[in-house]
Order: C-alpha cells, then structure tokens, then sequence
C-alpha cells in the first residue's frame, strides 16, 4: 500500500514538471514575438502607392456641330453627346444656345454658356443683406470676360494653382483658356470671344468627388479634344 502511494506521488510530481515546462515554453514564444513584433515597428516605413482603376480611353475621331439658327460650329469628339442645356446649376439658360458635350463613358461634361455681346441678361446681384436679387442688365464684354476670371478664381481654396494663357486659333478666334491645378471641381476652364459680337464661355466638370491623382488620364486626355474643340470653333456670320 505504501509502495502504490509513492508511485502514484511520483506520477502526479511528473505530471506537474510536464505542465510546468509546457507553460514555460508557452511564455517563452509569446516573449520572442512580442520582442520581434517591436522590433519590426522600430524598421523604416515604406508608404504604399495608392491604387486607381484603369480607364480604357477610346479611339480618337471627330464629328461636326453646325445647328441651323447657332451662332457657331466646331467639331466635338465621336464618343461624346451634344445635349441641349435647359437648365444651367438649378437656373434657366439664358439662351437657346447653351449646350452641354457629354462623355457618358468618363462621367465629364462640357457646359457650353454663351452669350451675345451687347443684349439683355439676368445677373443675379447680390444684396447688402447677402441674399441675390435678379437683375436685368446689358452684356458687356469687360464685365463677361471680368466674371470669367472670378469664377475660376472661385477655385482658389482647393486648387494649388491657377494658369491661364491665350488663345489665337488659325479661325480667327481669341480667348483665355485656364488650368487649375488641385482637386477643383473643373480644372479646365476657357472662354472665346470676337469682341464685338459673340461670347462663349466653357467649363469641364465631373460627376464625382474632385481627385486630380485619379482624374490624370481622363483630363489628359480630353484636353486633347478641347484643344480641339477650340481650334476648330468658327462664329458664324448672321
């Protein structure tokens, strides 16, 4: 009886050394992944590069807009829809001759506003109380080619710059055409003029979130087709 009870003490005493070294041996890992884990922290960052979709961008070509009744024509891309503006930022269009070039397959939009030198608008003016009030009054080119240059400007809070150039086309045609840089809501930005007669302002846009980083190819590439666009622009003579 006494020879069982010391087999059985020495059983158990070996069952607690098992247990004992197993837990040690436990600790011991989570020791060495706790030190290799700090370790790795302590290593140089390596930022990764962000990600966008690919665009697959069509085949150039080019169609022409000439409406019976416009006071102008160009040509405007195969991939693209011209579309009568019946209403311009929740206003009225000032005149049958506002259009807007759609490009269903990037989310972008041409608006196209013009307006005839020297006839009535409506001009929103802006009241001591800071609410608008509409207004009629005469366009003037001073005060359109003024408002052009404000309404870019309006960009100046989210983009990190403002370019503007001229334009001469082999048409006869003068203007400005602005690039903002940033995440602006249009960073492509121009108007035309003959100075005495027609004014046409035009503003690209995207149905989404302003990003310049994933926009890059879409608005390198379409500045192609506004450039021509431009170039190929002609006021007709009424």
């Amino acid at each position: 009886m006494i020879k069982r009870r010391t087999l059985m003490a020495n059983d158990q005493r070996h069952t607690m050394l098992l247990y004992g070294s197993t837990t040690a041996g436990f600790k011991y890992c989570i020791m060495v992944a706790l030190i290799l884990a700090i370790a790795s922290c302590n290593g140089p960052y390596i930022s990764k590069k962000r990600g966008y979709f690919n665009i697959e961008l069509p085949k150039r070509g080019y169609q022409k807009f000439e409406r019976e009744g416009f006071p102008y024509s160009f040509e405007y891309p195969v991939y693209s829809q011209i579309i009568q503006d019946s209403t311009y930022f929740d206003s009225n269009p000032e005149n049958p001759y506002w259009i807007n070039i759609d490009f269903p397959k990037f989310g972008g939009r041409i608006f196209l506003s013009y307006k005839k030198i020297g006839g009535k608008a409506l001009y929103r003016i802006k009241q001591p109380d800071g609410k608008y009030k509409d207004s009629f009054g005469i366009n003037v080119f001073d005060k359109m080619v003024g408002d052009a240059f404000t309404l870019t400007n309006k960009n100046d809070v989210v983009s990190n710059s403002i370019k503007d150039s001229l334009i001469h086309t082999p048409n006869n045609i003068s203007g400005v055409f602005f690039k903002v840089g940033g995440n602006a809501a249009t960073a492509k930005q121009f108007f035309l003029s003959d100075t005495t007669s027609n004014f046409i302002r035009g503003a690209l846009y995207f149905d989404v979130t302003p990003n310049a980083d994933s926009l890059k190819p879409v608005q390198d590439f379409l500045q192609v087709d506004l450039e021509h666009i431009i170039n190929t622009f002609k006021w007709k003579t009424q």
